[in-house]
Parts: C-alpha cells; sequence; structure tokens
C-alpha cells in the first residue's frame, strides 16, 4: 500500500479543479439560465429579509434554514435577481468539502485511495439521479461541513480536535436538520475512543447550535417559528412527506434501483465481504440513510447525503482489489472516470441554443391547448409583470408561483407566496387575504393547477377574483386580475 500523504496534493487539487469546472458548466448552462423553483422560493425571502427587513418566517414562509436565505439575499443586495452567484458559491464550498473527503480517504489508505474516492464522489454529485445541476442548495453546505466535521474527528488526537468536528457538525445541523444523522454516526465512534472525546464532541456541536440560536434571536427571528416550519410543519396532511406507502416505495425503488447510484453497490458488497465490521464509515453511511428513510419522499438532492460515505468504503474496496489482483490504479481510474461520469445533455443543449439564440424563442400561448411554461418563460413572465405593475403593488401568484414572483420583484400579500397546503397554512393564507388583498392577481390556465393544488384554495381565489378583479391580459399561460377601482365594488 502506498503511504499517506502529509502535504497537499497537487494531482487532486487538478482533479479538484476539474470537477468544480465540470459542475459550472452542468449548473450554469441549465434550466433556461434563471433560478430553480427552490432556488426562487429562498431567493425570494432572502431578498425580503436583506432588503426589506422582513424576517424569515415573517416575510415568507419554506421550511429551510435562516442561513440558506441569508445566502440568497446577500446574493440579491449586490447582484440582484440572478441566478448565478448561489450557483458558483455551491461548487466553491463542494470542492472544498470535495479536497477534504481526498484528505480523509488518502490518509487512510494513501493517494491512490484518495483520488478514487473523490473521483467517484465528485462525478456521483453531478449525476442526473442526485439532481446534479444544483449545487446551490442546502445538502452542499451541510455535507461540506459534515465531511470536514469527520476530517478533524479522523485526525483528532487532542480533546480540542473533537471539540472543532462537534462544532462543524452543529453548523451543518444549521443548514439542514438531517445532519444530526450522520452526527450520531459520530458520537457513537467517539464512544468508542475515549469519554473526553464523546464530551467534546457534544460540547462542540452544542456550542455550535446555541451560537446560532443566538444570532438568529439578535436576527429578530422566533425560534419556535424556525421549528415549526423547518420541521414539524413537514410532517402531516398537506406537508411535503404527505404520500401513502406506495409512492414512497415506488420513489425508494426509483432512486436505489433504477438510477445510477447501483453503480456502488458492487464495491459496497465487497467492503462488507472484506472488512465484516461496523467501523466509522458503515455508521455514516448507515445513519444518514436512516435520515433518508425518515423523511421518506427519497427526493434526488436527498440521495447527496449518503455520497460521501459511500464513495470512501467504495474507494477502500477498490483500492483493495488493485492490489490483491494486482491491475494498473491508473487504468482503474480511467474506467471509473468513463463509467461515473455525468450523462447529462442539458448543458450541451442550452449552449447550442445560447448561441443560435434559441432562448428567444416565445413561450407558451394562452391558447388551447394551455402548457404549463418552462423555467425560462416564468423568468419572462416575471419581467412582464415587473414592467406592468408599481413598486409597491403587492402580486399574488396563485399556485406554485415563485419564480414568477422573485423576478417581478413585487411582495405576495401572504407569507405563503407560494402553496404549501396543510391546514395551519391554508387558514394563515385565507387570513392574510382578506386583510391585505393585492392589486393584481396571477392564474394559471394549464391544467396541472387544477391538479396540484387543493380545490379549496382554488375556489377562494376564483370566488375573490369574481366580485373584486377584472381581467386585463395573459401571457405564459397566467391569466392577470387587476382589482376594480373602488366605485366598481
Amino acid at each position: 500500500m502506498t503511504e499517506p500523504l502529509r502535504r497537499s496534493d497537487t494531482t487532486a487539487l487538478k482533479i479538484v479543479f476539474l470537477l468544480g469546472f465540470i459542475q459550472l458548466s452542468v449548473s450554469l448552462l441549465t434550466n433556461g439560465f434563471c433560478l430553480s423553483f427552490d432556488e426562487a422560493i429562498w431567493h425570494y425571502i432572502g431578498r425580503n429579509w436583506v432588503r426589506f427587513g422582513l424576517i424569515p418566517y415573517a416575510g415568507g414562509v419554506d421550511n429551510k434554514s435562516p442561513l440558506i436565505f441569508a445566502i440568497y439575499g446577500w446574493s440579491d443586495y449586490f447582484f440582484g435577481v440572478n441566478y448565478w452567484f448561489p450557483r458558483v458559491l455551491g461548487t466553491i464550498c463542494q470542492s472544498i468539502g470535495i479536497y477534504y473527503l481526498y484528505l480523509i480517504a488518502s490518509q487512510a489508505g494513501g493517494k491512490r485511495r484518495g483520488i478514487i474516492a473523490i473521483s467517484l464522489y465528485g462525478l456521483s454529485l453531478m449525476w442526473r439521479s442526485t439532481d446534479g445541476k444544483w449545487v446551490s442548495l442546502t445538502e452542499t453546505y451541510e455535507m461540506t461541513l459534515i465531511i470536514f466535521s469527520f476530517y478533524r474527528f479522523f485526525k483528532a488526537e487532542k480533546r480540542k480536535d473533537f471539540l472543532i468536528s462537534g462544532v462543524f457538525a452543529g453548523l451543518a445541523a444549521g443548514f439542514r436538520l438531517s445532519a444530526f444523522f450522520p452526527i450520531v454516526a459520530i458520537f457513537i465512534a467517539s464512544i468508542a475512543k475515549k469519554k473526553e472525546a464523546t464530551v467534546a464532541f457534544c460540547a462542540g456541536v452544542l456550542s455550535a447550535i446555541l451560537i446560532l440560536l443566538a444570532l438568529a434571536f439578535v436576527a429578530g427571528i422566533h425560534i419556535q417559528d424556525f421549528f415549526y416550519y423547518a420541521f414539524s410543519d413537514n410532517f402531516g396532511s398537506g406537508s411535503p412527506t404527505d404520500h401513502s406507502f406506495l409512492w414512497k416505495l415506488e420513489q425508494f425503488t426509483s432512486q436505489f434501483f433504477y438510477s445510477e447510484l447501483i453503480l456502488f453497490y458492487p464495491a459496497l458488497l465487497a467492503y462488507f465481504r472484506i472488512y465484516k465490521k461496523w467501523d466509522t464509515l458503515t455508521l455514516w453511511l448507515f445513519w444518514t440513510f436512516i435520515g433518508i428513510a425518515i423523511i421518506g419522499i427519497y427526493d434526488r438532492t436527498h440521495l447527496k447525503e449518503i455520497l460521501p460515505a459511500i464513495s470512501l468504503i467504495s474507494a477502500s474496496a477498490i483500492d483493495y482489489a488493485i492490489d490483491r489482483f494486482k491491475i494498473p490504479g491508473r487504468t482503474i481510474i480511467i474506467m471509473l472516470w468513463i463509467i461515473f461520469f455525468p450523462k447529462l445533455l442539458e448543458p450541451i443543449i442550452n449552449l447550442k441554443k445560447l448561441w443560435t439564440n434559441g432562448l428567444d424563442q416565445p413561450g407558451p400561448s394562452c391558447q388551447v391547448p394551455y402548457t404549463k411554461p418552462e423555467d425560462g418563460s416564468l423568468k419572462k413572465l416575471g419581467y412582464w409583470v415587473k414592467s406592468a405593475t408599481h413598486a409597491r403593488d403587492k402580486v399574488l401568484v396563485a399556485g406554485f408561483g415563485a419564480q414568477v414572483q422573485v423576478y417581478a420583484e413585487r411582495i405576495s400579500p401572504s407569507v405563503y407566496f407560494n402553496v404549501t397546503q396543510t391546514r395551519a397554512a391554508k387558514e394563515r393564507f385565507f387570513q392574510d387575504m382578506r386583510t391585505n388583498q393585492p392589486e393584481i392577481i396571477l392564474v394559471p390556465r394549464f391544467p396541472e393547477y387544477n391538479q396540484q393544488v387543493d380545490q379549496d384554495i382554488r375556489f377562494y381565489v376564483d370566488d375573490l377574483i369574481s366580485k373584486k378583479y377584472f381581467f386585463t391580459d395573459c401571457r405564459y399561460g397566467y391569466a392577470m386580475y387587476h382589482i376594480k377601482p373602488v366605485h366598481d365594488k
């Protein structure tokens, strides 16, 4: 076996930069060159926070951490409504995580194992089955912090090392509560070391969480709101996890057996056969999987969370096989790059559209059959709404209209600017609409609106329009209604 490295390795850094370049190509040449659905939600809340002083959960509701809202808020402050800065920042953060994964693997088994690990991890992050084009999500920041936490844990010799490991793990939980599952893995592994290690690690986690809570308190964010919207409101009727067992089973099967993830399984099985024990890496993988299963929707982006552990495990098995069977390591690494390289056509197609001005093609019209507009058309619709309204006008985009809302740069009359269909969310939406009616309402005409938005919400909006609004225009499959003058009501 090759000796573990004692200094930065230029080959690894070159690979990290190459992976970062590929990631930027994937993320920037995609999605109509505009904010995605989730990005638009966070940008809207972040903008309201930084630009207008409307703190999260009072100026807009989503089930994410204020940390991600802050990133998008400052992105808007410095660059206006844009999609590129969060993705560039996410790529930089992800690249740091890739490099520290290399350090974990190389310290355990040498340079070659490190190269194999970051090849597997960096390429699998860009798969379609892991939503590879979305590098600006909370998982990116969570996983980089978790990787660094494990890195400090693996090389820990003194109490302060375990403390630092805990601090970074706690910061990871600040981005996503699901980080508590790999935190459990480190906690269990620390017990096998010594009592001081466990105490120091737990103290680090607690310290980071208390600091984040203190910052939230200073910012005016109500802690009970954070836990309600980020945790408890995500379970129950109408919540993101409200799906049948059959639906969840289909999602599980699709993500774990009909995706590129199966490429890891031979090496994963070989690892268990070779080492036949539960170690820190297997604990990391196991507890992360438990977290994904408890959430239960098996979203593509959630798979990113298991990639660090499964990449390290697979790299160990592959590195063992190279030595055991005297296989040329360079050949194996080249083969892994060919097999694991992301099969994404969208960046190539969009680059062609950009070259041929194909992005300027008109979006769906307001004629039968109505079709749901693409993200690029929603961006144009937002610009159209902005030009047709005043800066202080409140605008309601019925349904899942976050992208229109964010590019219109108008504030919604409700904190639920994007449909959330729990009972409490509906009650708050109706209350906000009664006390804070918008100047403009946009209603989709495409069938997905009726299929995805509950009947009571649709009926309420239709009834309000029939009484107090009049039709003015239609663009990109959305009908626009202005509020009637006072003497017409």
